[in-house]
């Protein structure tokens, strides 16, 4: 018995009308040539116009002198859920479970059952009525009618990202979400054809393995790591070379040799049994201070502002030129949320925006407030420098860490800072999460930017207020001797005589190896160690599931849809891997942005951040993708066409790291005043022949006597005894001070509006620099432009073509038997 369903038409053209031109005769026909496929023969000859609309707008490709409608059973499901099975059918857990899966099956989501021990697994399928409306409403949208999915058989990417949705929307009698299905899994298949994707993807100049398997958002993921990555190249190889600059005259350097050949008396670093010390001691530490506080650091910090421009105008660039091949150029993710609001519910109501000044003041007032404990834990980290450095100073057993008690107490520093970065980390998390709750946000887009906003300034706050603090104000706000600034009895500390920033360089190198390092072994150890440990636990529930022999099911290119064991070990194998959530992918963003935070901010005080940025990217990306595929269950593929507001948090980075950098220079290192005193108070301005730096480390520190009895308060005569048993009437500090009154001398307002006019001069060159290249490189290349223009023609034209030949106008259906 076969069926032939006899379809006629009548074809409108613009100037004519065609009464029964095409009789078409569409029947299922189970042949070698064409199996589980809807084979239409034409009868009447078809235009190539016509066939290639055909073609365009039914999913149909010609085969065999037929146009074939593919329809292949499909052996994917859409969703897979999965809850605690509860045998009592009046206990609420199950009624609720039963009144949630009922509320899909009403939305035309077919439901498969199994069980498994104390599990029940649901895999869901929705009907494809739900996607022809998805694609009728693509077509009719402002800015969502460009993406190829207008027409054509729907994307399993797309599929899950429908589904999820209405999961996410379906709501039990109750008025709630459904608690008892705790656990949605976005099912990873074909494991054999993604299992190299990690390897496969720099290969791939369309990115379009991941777009078809975890969609554009991971894909733009990808692309702009992997541009990050490449454009940190150059930034790496200048710093490896201004790093050897200093490297070069570690040796032969003035100032290193005037440090190490020096007797200069020092005053103690501490009260009560800090002694007096030799400046000669500290040969070692000037040397380190060299390598990253040089002249080429200058050029150096003005070459990766101007990076940090090119390298976002560039990227632009080339996430323009990516989206344009994917079709998703002007799409915007509010019009896809409202389409896929109508096809959950026909009947809903589109959600409206809102703003409420009480509800933006209360948001406000405590993010202020989480901002000041923020800082107040980096207040309590200086007081713990403080601290420890004045009690290894006293009572260290180990001579070493009593005469580095400054270093080691900045090193100790560091390690509790990261620690304190780890804890606060999951604090900032749900912090931002219920701010973003009272916010009440209309779309999951808008909650996003809200959440990545706030979640970066507090991360932000957490990683880089320490280092503010070393970078602008350690050894400025300490005092003298005579008048120090103390806190608690204790106090504060100070800079070593060849400058502050060598103890912004070890805050910085401690926190991003240790940082970066941890980040990935934990990264990827934690979902290996669960994969690993839940294997064999994975593998008997696998066993008793039963063994299938059918070949059909292990054939991924069959028709045949697999059998329920075959199901339930892949179901058993997705539910025992790392959970994820809408926010998975958020994690990764954040620490990349992070990191080209450290690599441009303080870029000046360690010129070998993008060197170890760049060793970092290499191996994060390969870690990341072996990570999605084969240790977390599959993200759920969401569409989009920029990386969204992280290019704002990008922008706002660079203009800030333009300002770091000018006052690391200017205020923090010692450029201003060796060049201050090279040609107003050295040699070389006084015409003398000699090294021009010579004597710059006795210029820049003071003299305290004893016999002043401000002096005689903070020093004890036990401390002015020297390592040769003498006692120093007289000591010296790192400032510009006069000896009789200790009030600040010329030379000091001289190197301060020095400093000032660098760091504005400074600023404004840099800033010019920048908005000419923002200028001088457009965000979207002319050939994307062009082929915008082309598309545009194309649809206009398709769209005229579609209105002119109504196809199958009416529908008469005949049924023969």
């Amino acid at each position: 018995m076969a069926i032939v369903v006899c379809l006629f038409s009548r074809v409108h053209t613009a100037d004519q009308t065609l009464s029964d031109v095409a009789v078409i005769t569409a029947f299922w026909a189970w042949t070698p040539n064409c199996k589980s496929e809807r084979s239409v023969i034409c009868k009447s000859p078809i235009s190539n116009d016509r066939q290639r609309l055909l073609v365009s707008s039914f999913s149909v490709h010609q085969h065999l002198g037929c146009f074939v409608f593919k329809q292949p059973t499909q052996r994917s499901f859409d969703y897979v859920l999965v809850a605690q099975k509860v045998d009592d059918e009046k206990d609420q857990k199950a009624q609720r479970q039963r009144a949630f899966i009922q509320q899909l099956e009403k939305k035309n989501i077919s439901v498969t059952t199994l069980y498994h021990e104390d599990k029940v697994f649901y895999g869901l399928r929705a009907a494809r009525e739900m996607f022809e409306d998805y694609q009728y409403l693509l077509k009719v949208s402002d800015s969502c009618n460009c993406c190829g999915e207008t027409s054509g058989a729907v994307t399993q990417t797309t599929r899950i990202r429908i589904v999820h949705f209405i999961l996410e929307q379906t709501f039990i009698n109750t008025g709630g979400e459904c608690d008892q299905i705790p656990c949605l899994i976005c099912v990873h298949y074909h494991t054999r054809n993604i299992d190299s994707y990690e390897t496969r993807y720099m290969r791939q100049k369309t990115q379009q393995p991941f777009i078809s398997y975890f969609g554009e958002k991971v894909a733009l993921y990808y692309l702009w790591l992997s541009w990050y990555t490449k454009l940190l190249i150059p930034a790496a190889a200048l710093g490896v070379v201004v790093f050897l600059y200093g490297l070069a005259f570690f040796n032969t350097n003035p100032l290193i040799k005037e440090v190490c050949e020096s007797n200069i008396t020092m005053c103690p670093r501490c009260d009560n049994r800090c002694k007096v010390w030799q400046l000669s001691d500290t040969c070692t530490y000037a040397k380190v201070s060299h390598l990253f506080d040089n002249e080429g650091t200058v050029a150096f910090a003005m070459f990766m502002a101007i990076w940090a421009t090119l390298f976002l105008e560039f990227w632009k660039r080339t996430r323009a030129r990516y989206v344009c091949q994917w079709k998703v150029f002007d799409w915007s993710e509010e019009e896809e949320e409202l389409i896929l609001d109508i096809v959950n519910d026909q009947n809903c109501t589109p959600k409206q925006f809102r703003h409420s000044y009480l509800r933006s003041t209360l948001v406000l007032i405590l993010v202020t407030l989480m901002l000041v404990i923020i800082i107040g834990l980096a207040l309590a980290l200086v007081v713990f420098r403080v601290v420890a450095a004045a009690l290894m100073s006293e009572s260290s057993h180990w001579d070493f860490v009593k005469e580095n008690a400054n270093t080691v107490a900045v090193l100790l520093g560091a390690v509790l800072h990261y620690i304190t970065i780890q804890i606060m980390t999951r604090i900032n998390r749900s912090v931002a999460f219920q701010l973003c709750a009272i916010e009440e946000t209309n779309s999951f887009a808008a909650t996003e930017r809200s959440f990545t906003v706030k979640m970066f300034t507090f991360q932000f706050f957490t990683l880089f207020s320490s280092l503010f603090y070393v970078a602008f104000f350690l050894g400025r706000i300490n005092g003298h001797p005579g008048s120090y600034v103390r806190i608690a009895r204790w106090r504060l500390e100070e800079c070593h005589p060849s400058g502050c920033l060598t103890d912004l360089f070890i805050q910085m190198a401690v926190i991003m190896v240790l940082k970066q390092t941890i980040n990935n072994i934990f990264e990827f150890t934690v979902p290996w160690l669960k994969r690993c440990l839940g294997r064999n636990a994975a593998k008997k529930l696998e066993r008793k599931c039963g063994h299938c022999y059918r070949k059909t099911c292990r054939n991924e290119d069959g028709c045949v849809e697999p059998c329920n064991i075959c199901k339930l070990r892949d179901w058993l194998r997705n539910y025992h891997l790392t959970n994820t959530d809408a926010f998975s992918l958020f994690n990764e963003f954040l620490e990349m942005v992070i990191q080209f935070s450290f690599t441009t901010i303080f870029v000046a005080a360690f010129p070998l951040a993008p060197l170890l940025a760049l060793i970092n990217n290499i191996f994060e990306i390969r870690l990341d993708a072996i990570k999605m595929v084969r240790l977390e269950r599959r993200l759920v593929p969401r569409k989009t066409n920029d990386i969204g507001v992280w290019t704002k948090v990008l922008e706002a980075i660079g203009v800030l790291a333009v300002m770091a950098n000018g006052l690391v220079i200017g205020v923090s290192s010692d450029f201003i005043p060796r060049l201050v005193y090279r040609y107003r108070y050295g040699p070389c301005a006084n015409g003398i022949t000699l090294t021009c730096m010579e004597g710059y480390i006795n210029d820049t520190l003071a003299t305290a006597f004893l016999n002043h009895t401000g002096i005689q308060n903070d020093f004890q005569h036990s401390q002015m005894k020297t390592e040769y048993g003498y006692n120093a009437t007289s000591c010296s500090y790192r400032d510009y001070r006069s000896a009789e009154d200790y009030s600040l001398t010329s030379q000091f307002w001289l190197v301060l509006a020095v400093r000032f006019a660098f760091v504005i001069l400074f600023e404004h060159v840099v800033v010019v620099c920048k908005f000419i290249a923002a200028w001088f490189v457009p965000d979207s290349p002319i050939r994307v432009k062009n082929d915008r223009l082309h598309d545009k023609l194309r649809r206009t034209t398709d769209t005229q073509k579609r209105d002119e030949m109504i196809f199958i106008n009416p529908w008469r259906v005949q049924v023969i038997l």
